[in-house]
């Protein structure tokens, strides 16, 4: 594919939770270091280059399973290559602070595949 944005690689995993607390000893132990944000809304650990949230009741996005964040340079270019592609826009662009854009698509067996543009 040539002139294709490239991804940064999915950098960013946010799992919807029952029981904060629990979920935050279990990744704790998982990942052997403790949260880096812990607020009743939202728990998230920084360990080998990866951003994993904990989102209780599955957040605002309403999550019911986890959902992977494919890292990329150029979000509205990345979501028109896909899009071309056959997949369908979920959840557009949208600014989630510090200038960070996060957006969904779903492939065409119906899985949420999502994507973070860091300016």
């Amino acid at each position: 594919m040539t002139g294709s944005s490239t991804t940064q690689g999915i950098k960013t995993v946010l799992h919807p939770v029952s029981d904060l607390a629990k979920a935050k000893a279990v990744y704790a132990a998982l990942l052997g270091v403790e949260p880096q944000i812990d607020e009743p809304y939202y728990v998230a650990f920084e360990a080998a280059g990866q951003h994993i949230g904990l989102l209780p009741g599955g957040g605002p996005q309403g999550l019911t399973s986890s959902l992977a964040y494919w890292h990329v340079p150029d979000i509205e270019a990345k979501i028109a290559e896909v899009t071309a592609a056959g997949a369908t826009v979920k959840d557009a662009p949208k600014d989630v602070g510090g200038g960070r854009l996060v957006a969904t698509v779903v492939d065409a067996d119906g899985n949420d595949l999502g994507l973070i543009q860091d300016n």
